[in-house]
């Protein structure tokens, strides 16, 4: 994705604050092992470029002073309760640097899976996101994850996919991450628990349990003494 960049002269709080009124967003570009940079972003075009993922988890091409330079997307700071981005920051790219960065799972396959198809469980994408390590150019802009072979109460984890050439999960002492899980539907759980208290009040009571009441016999009436 492209955008556009404006250089920032001026900084400061009262310096950003007339800056969002004019319809602009300040910002800044840093490492590249060059100077960090102030920049203003057109708020607008920015606002409809942070709704799509891959403005978030790829390389962008920031146009600046008529050069072209690569960046990441690093931070992005929004008011409270208004839809106004109030700052962003981008990380200058190096082609020949391993970088970090965090990228989003695509799952398929769920539908036609035996815990959907035949056990009805419900499928619960543990993890939206890797952070994985890699090359710029290794960078992918989503990894997909299969859930076809999900079975029933199962799950999914890192172990069972493969992540692209060259891209290295960043596991934070995680030795193997789960990425989603089939769980029975809580319908089905509590109607087994209802059979299962159903059934426990038709048995006996056991040793130290209450009998039960026993309903009283209705009494016959007493046969008539034979006159002599």
């Amino acid at each position: 994705m492209k955008f556009v960049a404006f250089e920032r002269a001026k900084q400061g709080t009262g310096a950003s604050r007339r800056l969002r009124i004019s319809g602009k967003t300040p910002g800044i570009v840093y490492g590249g092992g060059t100077e960090p940079q102030l920049i203003e972003v057109d708020h607008n075009a920015l606002w409809h470029a942070l709704k799509k993922e891959a403005f978030h988890a790829s390389i962008l091409e920031m146009e600046l002073g008529g050069a072209t330079s690569k960046v990441l997307l690093r931070d992005v700071q929004y008011h409270p309760f208004r839809q106004l981005v109030q700052h962003i920051d981008f990380q200058r790219v190096d082609a020949k640097t391993r970088m970090t960065m965090k990228v989003p799972l695509h799952f398929k396959g769920e539908e036609e899976s035996d815990a959907v198809k035949l056990e009805h469980n419900l499928v619960n994408h543990v993890m939206t996101e890797l952070e994985v390590n890699c090359l710029p150019a290794e960078l992918p802009e989503f990894i997909e994850v299969d859930l076809s072979g999900l079975k029933n109460n199962g799950t999914v984890t890192l172990k069972d996919i493969k992540l692209p050439r060259g891209v290295k999960w960043v596991s934070h002492g995680k030795v193997n991450a789960v990425l989603a899980s089939a769980t029975a539907p809580a319908a089905e759980e509590e109607e087994v628990k209802a059979e299962g208290a159903e059934a426990a009040a038709a048995a006996p009571a056991g040793k130290g349990g209450k009998p039960a009441a026993k309903t009283p016999a209705a009494k016959t009436p007493a046969a008539k003494t034979a006159k002599k």
